[in-house]
Protein backbone atom coordinates (compact mmCIF):
# COMPACT_ATOMS: atom_id res chain seq x y z
CA UNK A 1 0.00 0.00 0.00
CA UNK A 2 2.82 2.37 0.90
CA UNK A 3 4.54 1.72 -2.41
CA UNK A 4 1.34 2.44 -4.36
CA UNK A 5 0.82 5.70 -2.50
CA UNK A 6 4.44 6.70 -2.94
CA UNK A 7 4.35 6.01 -6.65
CA UNK A 8 1.46 8.47 -7.01
CA UNK A 9 3.49 11.42 -5.79
CA UNK A 10 4.64 13.78 -8.56
CA UNK A 11 8.38 14.38 -8.62
CA UNK A 12 9.61 17.95 -8.01
CA UNK A 13 10.71 19.84 -11.10
CA UNK A 14 13.84 21.18 -9.43
CA UNK A 15 16.14 20.22 -6.54
CA UNK A 16 18.34 22.85 -4.86
CA UNK A 17 21.50 21.13 -3.58
CA UNK A 18 24.34 22.02 -1.23
CA UNK A 19 27.04 20.32 0.86
CA UNK A 20 30.19 20.83 2.88
CA UNK A 21 33.45 19.01 2.17
CA UNK A 22 32.35 15.93 4.14
CA UNK A 23 29.14 15.56 2.15
CA UNK A 24 30.25 16.84 -1.27
CA UNK A 25 31.05 13.43 -2.79
CA UNK A 26 27.70 11.95 -1.78
CA UNK A 27 25.85 15.09 -2.88
CA UNK A 28 27.51 14.94 -6.30
CA UNK A 29 26.48 11.29 -6.71
CA UNK A 30 22.89 12.16 -5.85
CA UNK A 31 22.90 15.16 -8.18
CA UNK A 32 23.99 12.83 -11.01
CA UNK A 33 21.11 10.53 -10.13
CA UNK A 34 18.65 13.42 -10.14
CA UNK A 35 19.83 14.54 -13.55
CA UNK A 36 19.35 11.00 -14.85
CA UNK A 37 15.71 11.43 -13.79
CA UNK A 38 15.53 14.70 -15.76
CA UNK A 39 15.18 16.77 -12.59
CA UNK A 40 16.88 20.17 -12.68
CA UNK A 41 19.45 20.85 -9.97
CA UNK A 42 20.46 24.28 -8.64
CA UNK A 43 22.04 25.94 -5.61
CA UNK A 44 20.71 27.97 -2.66
CA UNK A 45 18.82 25.69 -0.28
CA UNK A 46 17.77 28.56 1.98
CA UNK A 47 15.38 29.76 -0.71
CA UNK A 48 13.12 26.70 -0.41
CA UNK A 49 9.45 27.45 0.19
CA UNK A 50 7.03 25.10 1.99
CA UNK A 51 4.19 26.21 -0.33
CA UNK A 52 6.20 25.42 -3.46
CA UNK A 53 5.71 21.73 -4.25
CA UNK A 54 7.73 21.91 -7.47
CA UNK A 55 11.04 22.72 -5.75
CA UNK A 56 12.79 20.88 -2.93
CA UNK A 57 16.26 20.86 -1.38
CA UNK A 58 19.08 18.35 -0.87
CA UNK A 59 21.91 18.93 1.63
CA UNK A 60 24.78 16.76 2.82
CA UNK A 61 27.50 16.91 5.48
CA UNK A 62 29.40 14.44 7.63
CA UNK A 63 26.43 13.38 9.73
CA UNK A 64 23.56 15.08 7.92
CA UNK A 65 22.61 16.78 11.20
CA UNK A 66 24.42 20.11 10.98
CA UNK A 67 23.14 20.98 7.52
CA UNK A 68 19.58 20.14 8.58
CA UNK A 69 19.90 22.44 11.61
CA UNK A 70 21.18 25.26 9.43
CA UNK A 71 18.58 24.72 6.69
CA UNK A 72 15.75 24.81 9.23
CA UNK A 73 16.79 28.33 10.30
CA UNK A 74 15.23 29.53 7.03
CA UNK A 75 11.46 30.18 6.86
CA UNK A 76 9.55 27.63 4.79
CA UNK A 77 12.22 24.94 5.08
CA UNK A 78 11.27 21.58 6.62
CA UNK A 79 14.57 19.70 6.62
CA UNK A 80 15.06 16.19 8.02
CA UNK A 81 18.13 13.97 8.36
CA UNK A 82 17.34 10.60 6.79
CA UNK A 83 19.66 7.62 7.22
CA UNK A 84 17.24 4.99 5.89
CA UNK A 85 14.39 4.83 3.36
CA UNK A 86 12.00 4.45 6.31
CA UNK A 87 13.25 7.80 7.67
CA UNK A 88 12.55 9.41 4.30
CA UNK A 89 9.09 7.85 4.13
CA UNK A 90 8.20 9.11 7.61
CA UNK A 91 9.69 12.57 6.99
CA UNK A 92 7.64 13.09 3.83
CA UNK A 93 4.44 11.57 5.23
CA UNK A 94 4.44 13.27 8.64
CA UNK A 95 6.40 16.49 8.15
CA UNK A 96 5.98 17.16 4.43
CA UNK A 97 9.79 17.42 4.46
CA UNK A 98 10.98 19.58 1.56
CA UNK A 99 14.73 19.41 2.25
CA UNK A 100 16.48 16.06 2.51
CA UNK A 101 19.65 15.94 4.64
CA UNK A 102 22.01 12.97 4.20
CA UNK A 103 25.20 11.75 5.86
CA UNK A 104 28.35 11.59 3.76
CA UNK A 105 30.16 9.58 6.45
CA UNK A 106 27.64 6.85 7.27
CA UNK A 107 25.56 6.42 4.11
CA UNK A 108 26.76 4.62 0.97
CA UNK A 109 25.92 6.00 -2.46
CA UNK A 110 23.64 3.04 -3.14
CA UNK A 111 21.72 3.53 0.10
CA UNK A 112 21.54 7.28 -0.45
CA UNK A 113 19.98 6.78 -3.89
CA UNK A 114 17.34 4.52 -2.33
CA UNK A 115 16.66 7.13 0.37
CA UNK A 116 16.43 9.88 -2.25
CA UNK A 117 14.07 7.90 -4.49
CA UNK A 118 11.78 7.15 -1.54
CA UNK A 119 11.78 10.80 -0.54
CA UNK A 120 11.03 11.92 -4.10
CA UNK A 121 8.13 9.53 -4.58
CA UNK A 122 6.39 9.82 -1.21
CA UNK A 123 3.53 12.31 -0.91
CA UNK A 124 2.50 14.11 2.27
CA UNK A 125 0.36 11.89 4.55
CA UNK A 126 1.20 8.68 2.66
CA UNK A 127 1.04 5.39 4.61
CA UNK A 128 4.39 5.00 6.33
CA UNK A 129 6.13 3.04 9.12
CA UNK A 130 4.80 5.52 11.70
CA UNK A 131 1.21 4.86 10.59
CA UNK A 132 1.73 1.10 10.42
CA UNK A 133 1.67 1.43 6.62
CA UNK A 134 -2.03 2.27 6.86
CA UNK A 135 -3.81 5.51 5.89
CA UNK A 136 -3.74 8.10 8.67
CA UNK A 137 -6.87 8.28 10.83
CA UNK A 138 -9.04 11.32 10.15
CA UNK A 139 -8.11 13.18 13.35
CA UNK A 140 -4.38 12.64 12.76
CA UNK A 141 -4.73 13.59 9.12
CA UNK A 142 -6.38 16.85 10.19
CA UNK A 143 -3.58 17.46 12.71
CA UNK A 144 -0.93 17.01 10.01
CA UNK A 145 -2.75 19.43 7.70
CA UNK A 146 -2.92 22.09 10.42
CA UNK A 147 0.73 21.61 11.31
CA UNK A 148 1.74 22.74 7.83
CA UNK A 149 -0.04 26.05 8.46
CA UNK A 150 1.00 26.54 12.08
CA UNK A 151 4.67 25.47 12.07
CA UNK A 152 5.90 28.33 9.84
CA UNK A 153 4.20 30.79 12.24
CA UNK A 154 6.02 29.59 15.38
CA UNK A 155 8.06 32.46 16.81
CA UNK A 156 7.03 34.82 14.01
CA UNK A 157 5.42 37.33 16.35
CA UNK A 158 7.78 36.90 19.30
CA UNK A 159 9.62 40.08 20.31
CA UNK A 160 13.02 39.62 21.92
CA UNK A 161 14.10 42.46 24.20
CA UNK A 162 16.65 43.04 26.91
CA UNK A 163 14.14 42.66 29.75
CA UNK A 164 13.94 38.98 30.72
CA UNK A 165 10.85 39.71 32.83
CA UNK A 166 8.83 40.53 29.70
CA UNK A 167 10.22 37.84 27.41
CA UNK A 168 7.87 34.97 26.59
CA UNK A 169 10.73 32.66 25.59
CA UNK A 170 12.07 30.49 28.42
CA UNK A 171 15.39 30.00 26.60
CA UNK A 172 15.85 33.76 26.20
CA UNK A 173 15.10 34.25 29.90
CA UNK A 174 17.70 31.60 30.72
CA UNK A 175 20.32 33.33 28.57
CA UNK A 176 19.72 36.77 30.05
CA UNK A 177 19.95 35.52 33.62
CA UNK A 178 23.32 33.80 33.19
CA UNK A 179 26.74 35.39 33.54
CA UNK A 180 29.85 34.59 31.54
CA UNK A 181 32.08 32.49 33.79
CA UNK A 182 35.69 31.29 33.38
CA UNK A 183 35.98 27.76 32.04
CA UNK A 184 38.56 25.64 33.81
CA UNK A 185 38.65 23.17 30.91
CA UNK A 186 39.58 25.84 28.34
CA UNK A 187 42.36 28.14 29.65
CA UNK A 188 41.89 31.73 28.55
CA UNK A 189 38.31 31.15 27.43
CA UNK A 190 35.02 32.34 28.88
CA UNK A 191 31.71 30.85 27.92
CA UNK A 192 28.19 30.10 29.00
CA UNK A 193 25.98 27.19 28.08
CA UNK A 194 22.87 28.82 26.70
CA UNK A 195 21.02 25.58 26.21
CA UNK A 196 22.22 22.05 26.60
CA UNK A 197 21.25 18.39 26.32
CA UNK A 198 23.39 15.27 26.89
CA UNK A 199 24.86 15.55 23.38
CA UNK A 200 24.37 19.16 22.29
CA UNK A 201 24.63 22.74 23.50
CA UNK A 202 24.51 26.37 22.43
CA UNK A 203 27.71 28.01 23.65
CA UNK A 204 28.93 31.62 23.79
CA UNK A 205 32.60 32.69 23.92
CA UNK A 206 33.98 36.14 24.66
CA UNK A 207 35.87 38.02 21.95
CA UNK A 208 39.58 37.26 22.07
CA UNK A 209 39.17 33.79 23.59
CA UNK A 210 41.54 31.08 22.38
CA UNK A 211 41.08 27.32 22.62
CA UNK A 212 44.52 25.64 22.70
CA UNK A 213 45.01 22.68 20.36
CA UNK A 214 42.90 19.78 21.59
CA UNK A 215 40.99 16.73 20.42
CA UNK A 216 37.96 14.65 21.36
CA UNK A 217 37.13 10.95 21.11
CA UNK A 218 33.99 11.90 19.19
CA UNK A 219 33.18 13.90 16.07
CA UNK A 220 31.15 17.08 16.42
CA UNK A 221 28.98 19.31 14.23
CA UNK A 222 29.02 23.07 14.70
CA UNK A 223 26.89 25.92 13.30
CA UNK A 224 27.81 29.55 14.03
CA UNK A 225 24.80 31.57 15.18
CA UNK A 226 26.56 34.87 15.94
CA UNK A 227 30.07 36.27 15.69
CA UNK A 228 33.28 35.18 13.95
CA UNK A 229 35.92 32.52 14.67
CA UNK A 230 38.72 30.55 13.03
CA UNK A 231 39.35 26.84 13.46
CA UNK A 232 42.71 25.32 12.57
CA UNK A 233 42.50 21.57 11.98
CA UNK A 234 46.12 20.71 12.72
CA UNK A 235 45.66 17.05 11.86
CA UNK A 236 44.66 17.87 8.29
CA UNK A 237 46.56 21.15 7.95
CA UNK A 238 43.40 23.13 7.17
CA UNK A 239 42.02 26.48 8.34
CA UNK A 240 38.33 27.38 8.46
CA UNK A 241 37.19 31.00 8.91
CA UNK A 242 33.61 30.84 10.14
CA UNK A 243 30.91 33.48 10.52
CA UNK A 244 27.14 33.50 10.95
CA UNK A 245 25.48 30.51 9.28
CA UNK A 246 28.71 28.61 8.58
CA UNK A 247 28.87 24.91 9.39
CA UNK A 248 31.84 22.71 10.27
CA UNK A 249 32.26 19.04 11.14
CA UNK A 250 35.42 17.96 12.99
CA UNK A 251 36.10 14.20 13.03
CA UNK A 252 36.97 12.28 16.17
CA UNK A 253 40.66 12.54 17.07
CA UNK A 254 41.42 15.54 14.84
CA UNK A 255 43.56 18.07 16.74
CA UNK A 256 42.21 21.60 16.35
CA UNK A 257 42.84 25.12 17.69
CA UNK A 258 40.23 27.93 17.85
CA UNK A 259 40.34 31.73 17.95
CA UNK A 260 37.27 33.93 18.60
CA UNK A 261 37.47 37.40 17.02
CA UNK A 262 34.10 38.60 18.28
CA UNK A 263 31.70 37.47 20.98
CA UNK A 264 30.55 34.30 19.30
CA UNK A 265 27.63 31.94 19.83
CA UNK A 266 27.34 28.55 18.18
CA UNK A 267 25.36 25.33 18.29
CA UNK A 268 27.42 22.18 18.79
CA UNK A 269 26.34 18.54 18.66
CA UNK A 270 28.56 15.59 19.46
CA UNK A 271 28.36 11.80 19.40
CA UNK A 272 29.02 10.10 22.73
CA UNK A 273 30.10 11.30 26.16
CA UNK A 274 31.82 14.69 26.32
CA UNK A 275 35.61 14.71 26.73
CA UNK A 276 38.50 17.04 25.82
CA UNK A 277 42.24 16.36 25.65
CA UNK A 278 44.71 19.23 25.26
CA UNK A 279 47.73 18.95 22.96
CA UNK A 280 49.39 22.30 23.81
CA UNK A 281 49.36 24.99 26.50
CA UNK A 282 47.68 28.40 26.22
CA UNK A 283 50.84 30.43 25.57
CA UNK A 284 51.88 28.14 22.71
CA UNK A 285 48.38 28.48 21.26
CA UNK A 286 48.40 32.28 21.48
CA UNK A 287 51.76 32.52 19.73
CA UNK A 288 50.59 30.19 16.95
CA UNK A 289 47.36 32.15 16.45
CA UNK A 290 49.24 35.46 16.41
CA UNK A 291 51.58 34.11 13.72
CA UNK A 292 48.66 32.78 11.64
CA UNK A 293 46.66 36.01 11.82
CA UNK A 294 49.51 38.49 11.45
Amino acid sequence: MAENAAAAAPSPLKIIAGADSFGAELKDALVSHLRSLNIDVGRGVSSSDSSDTTTRGLVACGTGVGVAIFANKNPGVFAATCLTPADALNARSINNCNVLAVSGMSTSKESAVEILDTWLKTPFKAPCPASGFKPWEENLSCFLDKSMIEMPLIGKNDKLDNDSSTSTCSICCLVKNRELNPVEMIPGGSMKIVRESPTSAIVRFKAGSVEPAHHHTFGHDLVVLEGKKSVWNLTKGERFDLTVGDYLFTPAGDVHRVKYYEETEFFIKWDGRWDMFFDEDLETAKKAVEKETA
